[in-house]
């Protein structure tokens, strides 16, 4: 027997909330409503760091930088999250310089990192208080490039859930 759905989709938007919501009523032949909504994703389910991630897999295999960078730890606390952050973008000042120096085919893509970190950092302010409590850049430990950039990739996916 076949089963002949009715369908009829109401749109309705709110537009500072989400572009737009779709709810559809299915009726099947025996009476059953079926409701369905469509929302699609908003920039809010979107990671703002997925550019730097995107340049960050560009650069992580480069043989010509090598230099050691202040790298900051991985497990710090929620509340340290904005000063890592900006050290990683910090750090990719030195790594710019180095690839300026001896002419790397990365260098754009270094830039691009730097220019979208700071961008996004830029409407926040440090909060004295946390800053604080959390080390300066310098303070944490040098490691290879290699690292660094597993590092910053930990801490910017971690930002991103």
């Amino acid at each position: 027997q076949k089963i002949h759905l009715k369908s009829i989709c109401l749109q309705y938007q709110l537009y500072l909330l989400l572009n737009s919501h779709f709810f559809c009523l299915l009726k099947n032949g025996m009476g059953l409503i079926i409701l369905c909504a469509y929302v699609p994703k908003t920039e809010a389910g979107h990671c703002k760091w997925a550019e730097v991630l995107k340049d960050l897999e560009k650069i992580k295999t480069s043989k010509d930088i090598d230099v050691s960078l202040y790298t900051a730890n991985t497990d710090e606390d929620e509340e340290c999250q904005e000063p890592v952050m900006r050290c990683f973008f910090l750090e990719t000042e030195v790594i710019i310089q180095e690839c300026r120096i001896k002419n790397c085919s990365e260098t754009q893509d270094v830039v691009n990192i730097w220019k979208n970190g700071n961008a996004s950092l830029e409407n926040k302010k440090l909060n004295s208080t946390t800053s604080a409590k959390c080390k300066e850049c310098e303070e944490y430990e040098e490691k290879s490039f290699t690292e660094f950039i597993q590092s910053f990739v930990k801490v910017i996916q971690r930002d991103c859930k």
